[in-house]
């Protein structure tokens, strides 16, 4: 976990479709993935929050891996990520993130499904606060957790973005599936 304040946050920009997302990363990994348009004064309170005293440094190069992989995902041709992440947050919200990233491409999990499989069944809205403040949108798959009705509610990317990427993953699944049969 890098605190050195004189490395810089790395960012760049993944442009898919109408979609701009800003990536950053410190060296040890990818530590942030924005929502479509999202200005580059929000990276930069975030990384303020986060990072006091780091500061943003464009380095398209640096990140270009970390947007290969991300533009191969949007693009259905991936369906896991190996690039390393560098995540700041409480035990809790680790402890959170890592279970998303648990849940398997294309399926969901409702929000009180998730608090059970953390033995903390009891903790359904601080599971929701810490889906909430996941840094690294579609790498860690918050948009797999939906409302116990089925219903797709808060998504920090916006809930069209949320249910493009439900779409996305089914599809790939029923293409897959299809050519697999065929």
């Amino acid at each position: 976990m890098e605190k050195k304040a004189d490395t810089p946050i790395y960012w760049s920009v993944v442009a898919h479709e109408e979609w701009n997302l800003i990536i950053a990363a410190t060296n040890a990994g990818l530590c942030y993935v924005g929502s479509p348009g999202q200005p580059l004064a929000a990276i930069a309170e975030w990384t303020g929050r986060r990072w006091p005293g780091r500061m943003l440094q464009r380095d398209d190069g640096k990140l270009q891996p970390y947007a290969k992989e991300l533009a191969g995902y949007l693009q259905g041709k991936q369906r896991s990520f190996a690039m390393p992440l560098d995540l700041q947050g409480t035990p809790f919200q680790l402890a959170v993130w890592r279970a998303l990233c648990g849940i398997p491409y294309g399926q969901t999990l409702s929000y009180s499904e998730l608090a059970e499989q953390l033995q903390r069944p009891s903790a359904v809205r601080a599971v929701g606060t810490a889906i909430g403040a996941n840094p690294v949108l579609i790498t860690v798959p918050c948009h797999r957790v939906i409302g116990k009705d089925g219903a797709l509610t808060g998504y920090r990317g916006g809930l069209d973005m949320k249910a493009r990427l439900l779409r996305l993953e089914r599809e790939v699944l029923t293409a897959g599936g299809a050519q697999m049969h065929a």
